[in-house]
């Protein structure tokens, strides 16, 4: 290995790490024309490139002994099997059709693991890498950072490394904000506490503030991970005070507590003034929103001017090497691409001139723009390469990932982004967005994908314009949703405002629910604790149309229900100050858990009425952890509903994937177990109709929306249980019908307040079964089924 490394280094700069995976990972690959014909596509075909592919292939068979060998994160890898023995143990996906965009090199042809259980990881455990070697698992139990999956030798980049220093802390400090902001009674999440004083005290707010800037380092890491060239680093803990700031927001914005930059103030008076003023706060946000969009507009265009001119994966790019070589000799041996001008000037015989100092900066060793250029652009394209060649080491890894962005509608751009904006496809492509999500974020509570984005802080996201943003998942489910086919102009992201105005002009337009569903056994008529018992006021849901194939009897339906703490809550709704919570105001209706009971009795014994299904439906809860309750029918409801527990988070990642692991473990035989994305459906897989109850935004709902835009094996019915009057309730169900209209095997419907059941499970069932139930077929499905002991 050792004796590879120099030479390598010469033809590629690289750091030792990507060097040490190419050689290992070129070693592994079964033929000599595989060997050759991948590293001729990273090195080019000069001189000394020829020189070693020769040499490396005439070697290879003495780096690719099975014997146990050492690899460069200090992980010793296991033997890994022939091909021959892999093919014998475990089934083969069929021969792809092809790599996905920008895999220019052959590979092995590496087997998935079918019906290999799936293992919940720990909370506590670091986030995996976003890819994993091409050796099957060894028979470990480690769980180090090193060997998330199992898996040893695996990718990594700058990217992946910071996610797993970052992710030891992440949560701890999510959560630390929330109990400060609770303690001084802020209601808003994206307020953090201010004590204005001169100097540093052991209050809460400055022992929070200290371990701000403990994470100093890892933001930096981050921040390197992340920026495009030509960015500066900013925080919101710089030792940098007042005007010698680098953060842009720190002089602009202000203060949601309304004094601003002014810090004269005693602490006697300050600690009574450590609430937030909403016009104060309605200037800061405002002021925020205009600069973040500045910014990004800014930052988009400046990264755009820094793509190469020219096609890298076209043009003839000299070796990076040789150019270095000869431009420190300078003897001008080196010959780059004429320019428009230069072809010109062959074309009609006139000489091209040439600078008068040309001469005496090649003797300096000095670069013209030209060669600089040609030079980056031969490192970006085997930085891509590179990266390609570690996140799908062979062609089943190749094939997984073409299918995916062919599900969700991004294989044509990523492949026009690849050949035209390929310093922008390489931040991408590091960060994971043309693959599927790893299955062992869903049970981690900090993930990449959960790490907050928070501007006025200096937490970056993932794309040049990621300012507003709440988290990476969101950042990336609207690129996603920004660039499939058939988008129509850019779908933005509502800011603050703009959404909390959209909330309040969709509350308004709640109107009476049809007077033909009263029913008096509804939960609101028995257990609300107002005066009247009337229904609360509805926005009527989208009417309902058809685009998956109605229900088959081969469909395998499944509830999901939340059942967080807000569930047993006595309903509340909160109290705005232009767009300030000030305080919480009592509902009058039932709580959520008892009306979710009601519906999915309802919900149960029509479905089964319908299909005759005698056996029930599967019930899986989900908080902070999901849990099987069982299958539920009518004759065993209530015994099976006192299992039920209620109290924790939102996760609903936990449930879907609790959800995702009872469907395939049931039709096993017709799906694929992949160790790091999971199980994938084949042709024959049943389709998955899952009905999932919400009381309000999970923690992760991005991360399950970016899931499902990948998968056609699974149609999913929202309902979401509101508060009367809550804005709240109505932004999360303006970002949910947004979803539902861009993704088609989502439908969703909401309710408020004291809601008609029997409104609810009309609209509910129209959209499991996926035709339109008549009012009449709807009151003939309520009949309770005759059931038969079996």
């Amino acid at each position: 290995m050792a004796q590879w490394l120099p030479r390598l280094r010469n033809l590629l700069p690289l750091d030792d790490a990507e060097l040490t995976q190419i050689v290992e990972y070129t070693a592994k690959l079964p033929s000599n024309d595989e060997a050759a014909s991948h590293l001729q596509g990273l090195l080019g075909d000069s001189p000394e490139a020829v020189e070693f592919v020769t040499d490396f292939v005439k070697y290879k068979s003495d780096l690719a002994q099975p014997d146990s060998k050492q690899s460069y994160d200090g992980a010793v890898s296991a033997p890994a099997p022939t091909v021959d023995e892999r093919s014998r143990s475990t089934p083969q996906y069929a021969p792809p059709p092809g790599p996905p965009p920008g895999h220019a090199a052959a590979a092995s042809s590496q087997p998935l693991k079918k019906d290999t259980p799936y293992t919940d990881k720990t909370d506590n455990a670091p986030p995996p890498s976003y890819s994993a070697a091409a050796a099957p698992p060894p028979a470990s139990n480690s769980s180090s950072a090193s060997n998330v999956f199992g898996f040893q030798n695996r990718h990594t980049n700058a990217l992946i490394e910071a996610s797993n220093v970052r992710a030891r802390d992440e949560q701890d400090m999510q959560q630390a904000l929330q109990s400060l902001q609770y303690a001084f009674r802020i209601y808003n999440p994206e307020i953090e506490p201010e004590h204005e004083t001169e100097y540093y005290c052991d209050c809460a707010i400055h022992q929070y503030l200290r371990r701000k800037m403990n994470r100093l380092g890892i933001q930096r890491m981050w921040s390197d991970a992340v920026m495009y060239p030509g960015e500066r680093f900013y925080s919101s803990v710089s030792l940098a005070p007042g005007i010698f700031s680098t953060n842009p927001y720190y002089m602009r914005c202000g203060s949601p507590f309304g004094y601003g930059l002014m810090r004269n103030f005693n602490s006697q008076f300050m600690m009574s003034q450590n609430r937030p003023d909403a016009r104060a706060h309605l200037s800061w946000i405002r002021a925020t929103i205009a600069l973040s969009n500045d910014l990004n507009h800014d930052a988009q265009r400046r990264v755009d001017t820094r793509e190469p001119l020219h096609d890298i994966w076209e043009h003839a790019l000299p070796n990076v090497a040789q150019l270095r070589i000869d431009d420190k000799k300078g003897g001008g041996d080196f010959k780059s691409q004429p320019t428009s001008n230069e072809q010109s000037n062959a074309a009609s015989g006139t000489p091209a001139k040439k600078s008068k100092f040309s001469g005496f900066k090649k003797s300096l060793g000095i670069k013209s723009s030209e060669e600089k250029a040609t030079e980056k652009a031969a490192v970006l394209r085997a930085a891509i390469l590179s990266e390609e060649a570690g996140r799908w080491p062979d062609s089943a890894h190749r094939h997984l990932v073409a299918e995916y962005q062919h599900k969700v509608g991004m294989a044509s751009h990523i492949a026009e982004m690849r050949a035209r904006k390929p310093l922008q496809y390489l931040h991408l492509l590091r960060a994971g967005y043309f693959e599927p999500i790893p299955v062992a974020w869903a049970t981690q509570a900090s993930n990449p994908l959960k790490f907050s984005v928070e501007a006025s802080e200096g937490w970056r996201g993932i794309t040049p314009a990621w300012r507003g943003y709440e988290d990476l998942a969101e950042e990336r489910l609207y690129w996603v949703l920004n660039h499939r086919e058939g988008s129509v102009g850019m779908r933005m992201k509502p800011d603050f405002i703009s959404e909390m105005d959209m909330a309040q002009r969709r509350m308004a337009n709640a109107v009476e629910p049809p007077p033909m569903y009263f029913s008096p056994d509804d939960t609101c008529m028995r257990l609300h604790t107002a005066n009247d018992a009337g229904y609360s006021k509805q926005v009527m849901p989208t009417p309902f149309r058809a685009f998956d194939r109605p229900e088959q009897p081969s469909d395998d339906s499944m509830i999901l229900l939340d059942v967080s703490g807000s569930m047993d809550f006595d309903p509340v709704r909160p109290i705005y100050d232009r767009y300030l919570i000030t305080s919480y105001a009592r509902s009058t209706q039932p709580k959520n858990k008892d009306v979710a009971k009601s519906i999915i009795r309802r919900f149960t014994d029509a479905l089964a009425h319908h299909d005759h299904q005698t056996l029930g439906y599967d019930l899986v809860t989900f908080a902070n952890h999901a849990t099987y309750v069982g299958a539920i029918h009518h004759r065993n409801f209530d015994n099976m509903w006192r299992g039920v527990r209620v109290g924790g988070g939102t996760r609903v990642m936990t449930g879907w994937q609790k959800v995702k692991d009872l469907h395939f473990q049931k039709h096993r035989e017709s799906a694929i177990h992949h160790p790091v994305y999971g199980w994938q459906a084949g042709p024959q897989t049943p389709i998955l109709r899952l009905l999932l109850f919400l009381d309000g935004e999970a923690t992760d709902m991005d991360e399950f929306e970016l899931d499902l835009l990948g998968l056609s094996w699974a149609h999913v019915t929202i309902f979401l249980i509101g508060v009367d009057n809550c804005p709240h309730h109505h932004r999360h169900a303006n970002e949910l019908q947004r979803i539902s209209d861009v993704n088609h095997h989502v439908s969703f419907v909401d309710a408020q307040g004291n809601c008609p059941e029997r409104f609810v499970t009309h609209e509910l069932l129209k959209r499991h079964l996926g035709y339109d139930i008549s009012l009449q077929e709807f009151e003939e499905m309520e009949h309770l089924p005759v059931y038969t002991e079996v």
